[in-house]
Order: C-alpha cells, then sequence, then structure tokens
C-alpha cells in the first residue's frame, strides 16, 4: 500500500529533527538496514553503519550544520525531500547555504530503502572558499 503525504510529512519532520540533533546514528535510524544513499552520482553508503559515517562526515566538516525540510514529494513509495543545511566549514569558518534534495525509494515500513542526494559541489567549494 503506498505511503500517503500525512506519513510523508511526519517522516520528514522527523528525518529534519534527526539531522539536526547532531547524532549520526539518528539519521541513519531512517534508512533500512541495508538502505543506502548515494550523493552527487559518488559511491554508494550501504547498510545503516555506512549511512551514520556518511552523518558523520557532514557533521565533522560543518559543526553547526541546520537542515531545513523546504518541500516534499510524494508518487507511492517513491519521495523527494528538498533542503537546506547552513552552517559554517569547520576549516575555513567561512559560512554555509546549500541547497538539495534526496530522491527515496521508500519501504512499506516507511524507511528508506535507497536514496539518491543531490547538491551543487561546486557552489558548495566556492562557499567554503569564501569566493
Amino acid at each position: 500500500m503506498p505511503l500517503d503525504l500525512k506519513t510523508l510529512t511526519q517522516i520528514a519532520t522527523d528525518y529534519t529533527a534527526a539531522w539536526n540533533s547532531k547524532d549520526p546514528h539518528a539519521v541513519a535510524s531512517f534508512y533500512a538496514e541495508d538502505g543506502k544513499i548515494v550523493i552527487n552520482r559518488g559511491e554508494p553508503w550501504l547498510g545503516r553503519m555506512k549511512v551514520a559515517e556518511m552523518a558523520a562526515g557532514f557533521y565533522a566538516d560543518v559543526p553547526d550544520l541546520t537542515l531545513l525540510c523546504d518541500d516534499i514529494r510524494l508518487a507511492g513509495h517513491h519521495a523527494v525531500f528538498v533542503w537546506t543545511f547552513t552552517g559554517h566549514d569547520a576549516g575555513t569558518g567561512h559560512p554555509l547555504n546549500i541547497r538539495g534534495w534526496e530522491e527515496w525509494d521508500l519501504g512499506a515500513d516507511g524507511k528508506v530503502q535507497a536514496s539518491k542526494g543531490w547538491f551543487d559541489a561546486a557552489e558548495y567549494a566556492r562557499q567554503v572558499a569564501g569566493t
């Protein structure tokens, strides 16, 4: 049975809160045990432990990361989570304001089976450099 918008809204709200908790395992808990995420066509992060490593990497790079959910879309068990994150780069201290999205394939339990994440890597690098 397909998910409904009310359920997706709650998942998106809770996922945003997980990111804002700065707890990588809270982020990973939204993924199926064998779930995966691929960011900008990079190498996949397979399984909850690897998803937690991915989130921990973002926290290391942007320790004051704050995530906002800008929009969601739903079609059956496929969803789009549109986000903005702000914070400061750990190395340069420059402010960041990055927009992107994740395309989710969700299981019947609402856990992410597969996610494709996207953001403008060149814009991210520009902001890190402060140019």
